[in-house]
């Protein structure tokens, strides 16, 4: 192997490696983020399936 060749084949590998690693992380990140808004909407809601205010404005449109 040329040192040429040893420099690409590092490069390439950093590169390839290193955007799965972004790839993961923003998987995961988005994973993390969807959970907290789940978190915050059971914490909001108090365990119902919906939030109260939803009953008064679908009443409001039937009017």
């Amino acid at each position: 192997m040329k040192f040429q060749e040893l420099l690409q084949n590092i490069t390439l590998t950093h590169t390839e490696l290193q955007a799965k690693a972004v790839q993961s992380v923003n998987q995961f990140l988005t994973i993390r983020n969807w959970c907290m808004g789940a978190y915050i909407v059971e914490y909001e809601q108090k365990g119902n399936d919906r939030a109260k205010y939803g009953e008064k404005l679908f009443a409001l449109s039937r009017v």
